[in-house]
């Protein structure tokens, strides 16, 4: 197959800046979806948080590829010895982005840092009141309970006040929720009467600058000709272009039409691997697909219904025909890679007879009707939802179930799963942080529903562990509590854990400086195109 000059692509598409040409470097993306916006606190879905991240810095940045913090707007930080107060010297010297509305007048400062924390603590925050919103990772981790206050030292220094120990604090503000946002921008966007242009002309301080977004069709960035590092800036113009459908984006990948691309399907992997012009890079991957129960609509409010859907789940038929040798069994509420993790859980076994005598028992009559939800697109938890969903129709088809599968637009699926629509739903996670609370706290608890909890399940005895186990630093006891938190779990069955599947990102050999993010991520600075 002819690999075309990227120049001569990028013309075609009309997506080039205008750099000189000869000297544009440019890198193209193919994404699997359009974002719901660029004000990252507000989602928690991968692609939301990947189309804000090269227009955004925050506090504290994960390491390319890794889970260590390293210092971003933050310099430095210090932790008192009761580890209630984390002070953050920020960086000097760094410029937010300007747009065709909005040229800032000064430098990125503790004010910026005290306008993004204060906007999701109270509710009369002016923004806030003028673009009503939530905030759900903030809200499912406890955080606007948590943080007692936000305060500037000096114009350089903040200081962050909790009301009880956060051994996952640190972890936390890596995220994207914590993005990093200009309080003179929004202060104008008040004053202009756009309050909401903050969600869709956004401005940071990160590599990358907003141009435009057309739906379901492309987003585009140019470099930050001022970004406070300057070595991490190796692209001129960075491109997204959106494809839900696999097929075209490895298409476009093989005609050098992008560069970069994410969740191939596994029966694709052997031509990708096999194709000189392209890597594929591999990783274990660090996380779940699993099926969320909604236990606030009958029957799934019953014990021993979750148990009987559970135990008619044939996952073995599920990993060969879905993730095709390209995951693992999960028995789990997390990935094994994941510390605190509880080996020792099992499975109730596959059995269709028993699971149709518990239901005889709960009083669930045969031609039953539920729904259940399967996402549109591929995530790496899930390489293809409507097949698991179809088999999933079939398995409980046994039980006496009629089931209808129901699917929506990404950004409206997960709108309906918070809000609790849903009988079942196919969802997964890939992990933010690498602290047990992000698995166990984030998806589980009771703060986390209309977040990311879309079990609604609320359980006080797990909620206490869980609780307890973010509010000791010591790593053995904060095990042990996690470790009965998964039991607890695992016994109520709030969700039914699929698969963990193996990452495979596929780029051209011409790409340089890309790491796989255990979290997910795709992170562009430091990358460069040959």
């Amino acid at each position: 197959m002819r690999h075309l000059p990227l120049v001569s692509v990028l013309l075609g598409l009309g997506l080039l800046a205008q750099a000189p040409l000869a000297h544009a470097k440019n890198l193209v993306f193919c994404s699997e979806g359009s974002p719901a916006g660029f004000d990252t606190a507000q989602y928690t879905a991968a692609t939301d948080n990947d189309a804000a991240e090269p227009i955004y810095n925050r506090l504290v940045e994960f390491e390319r590829g890794g889970t260590a913090v390293q210092p971003a707007l933050a310099e430095q930080w210090h932790v008192s010895d009761d580890g209630l107060r984390y002070t953050f010297q920020l960086r000097p010297g760094v410029k937010f982005h300007a747009n065709k509305g909005f040229t800032p007048s000064r430098d990125f400062n503790a004010d910026d840092v005290l306008f993004t924390f204060q906007r999701m603590l109270d509710r009369d925050h002016p923004l806030r009141k003028a673009y009503p919103t939530e905030f759900p990772y903030f809200i499912s981790m406890g955080l606007d309970k948590n943080i007692a206050k936000v305060e500037k030292s000096d114009p350089l220094r903040v200081v962050f006040t909790l009301n009880k120990v956060d051994a996952a604090f640190l972890q936390n503000l890596g995220m994207s929720f914590a993005s990093i946002l200009s309080a003179e921008y929004a202060d104008h966007l008040l004053a202009e009467g756009r309050p909401s242009d903050i969600n869709h002309k956004p401005i940071g301080t990160g590599p990358f600058v907003f141009q435009r977004y057309q739906k379901d069709s492309q987003i585009r960035y140019k470099a930050n000709p001022d970004y406070w590092a300057p070595d991490e800036v190796k692209l001129d113009n960075l491109i997204f272009s959106i494809n839900i459908d696999p097929s075209v984006r490895i298409q476009k990948l093989r005609r050098n039409e992008c560069q970069v691309t994410l969740h191939p399907r596994p029966a694709d992997l052997q031509q990708l691997k096999a194709d000189p012009q392209l890597q594929v890079l591999t990783t274990p991957g660090f996380n779940l697909g699993y099926i969320a129960y909604n236990t606030r609509h009958a029957p799934f409010d019953q014990l021993q219904v979750r148990q009987a859907m559970d135990m008619a789940v044939n996952k073995q038929a599920i990993l060969q025909a879905v993730y095709q040798g390209a995951g693992q069994r999960a028995v789990n509420a997390m990935p094994p890679t994941q510390w605190s993790y509880d080996d020792t859980l099992e499975d109730a076994a596959y059995d269709p007879a028993k699971a149709k005598q518990l239901l005889d028992q709960a009083g669930v009559k045969p031609g039953t009707e539920i729904t259940l939800w399967a996402m549109p697109v591929q995530r790496p938890y899930n390489p293809n939802a409507k097949l698991m969903a179809e088999m999933l129709q079939a398995d409980w088809a046994k039980l006496g179930f009629k089931v209808r599968i129901v699917s929506y637009e990404w950004g409206e699926y997960v709108k309906r799963l918070k809000s609790g629509e849903h009988d079942i739903a196919l969802i997964g996670w890939t992990g933010d942080n690498g602290d047990p609370d992000n698995w166990l706290g984030t998806l589980y608890s009771c703060a986390a529903i209309g977040g990311n909890n879309y079990s609604l399940w609320c359980d006080p005895q797990y909620d206490q562990l869980v609780q307890q186990a973010k509010q000791v630093t010591d790593r053995a006891q904060r095990t042990a509590l996690y470790q009965q938190a998964q039991q607890r779990l695992k016994q109520q069955v709030p969700i039914t854990p699929v698969a963990h599947s193996t990452v495979h990102q596929p780029l051209s050999v011409r790409v340089k400086g890309f790491a796989v993010s255990p979290f997910g991520r795709n992170v562009f600075s430091g990358v460069s195109v040959d």
